[in-house]
């Protein structure tokens, strides 16, 4: 499974993930952060997809965006 999305597919895959989930983005990034300790976006997103019953689509997409965010706190670019 690739985590790697288009810019256009990853956009929409977001934008659809509360109609599609049922939980707003910062619910997903709050699953996320109190789930296990995973180094990798793969294993975060297969646990995630396991766990919540999320295809793996939509999975990967959260992580990416989860990562992003977390960056962007971070300060890095």
């Amino acid at each position: 499974m690739s985590l790697n999305h288009s810019p256009e597919t990853q956009t929409k895959l977001i934008a659809r993930v509360p109609s599609i989930t049922g939980r707003e983005l910062p619910e997903w990034f709050q699953a996320i952060d109190n789930g296990p300790a995973f180094l990798r976006c793969d294993e975060r997103a297969n646990w995630l997809a396991d766990e919540h019953g999320l295809t793996h689509g939509y999975a990967a997409a959260i992580v990416h965006e989860h990562e992003r965010h977390r960056r962007n706190r971070m300060g890095f670019v």
